[in-house]
């Protein structure tokens, strides 16, 4: 079981370009890690609330990321969904990048 105050190794600070993401699993849960255009780092789940598609698979603009399967599109920040058919919000999650790795706090 994850404890609260669980930091968890994403990806190398130098893995991903800017509207990059990459996918993280983790003890049964999945989420994905995504670079803004500003180079800072994001977290939430990792699959698209409408079919339970990874999200790691889809196009970053800007600070949206979109669902390779219906194009549904969450504002990657917030969790918020953006486009139809996604239509509920996922969870996200604090990150932090030390000695050059990134991590999500779950």
């Amino acid at each position: 079981m994850i404890s609260a105050d669980s930091w968890v190794a994403a990806c190398a600070f130098d893995a991903l370009e800017p509207e990059e993401a990459v996918r993280l699993d983790h003890e049964g849960r999945t989420f994905v890690v995504v670079r803004s255009p500003e180079g800072r780092y994001f977290a939430m789940d990792g699959h698209c609330s409408h079919e339970k598609v990874h999200l790691a698979g889809g196009i970053v603009d800007g600070h949206v990321i979109e669902c390779p399967k219906h194009f549904g599109t969450f504002d990657y920040r917030t969790g918020e969904a953006r486009a139809l058919p996604a239509c509920v919000g996922l969870s996200t999650y604090e990150v932090k990048v030390e000695n050059g790795t990134v991590f999500i706090r779950l």
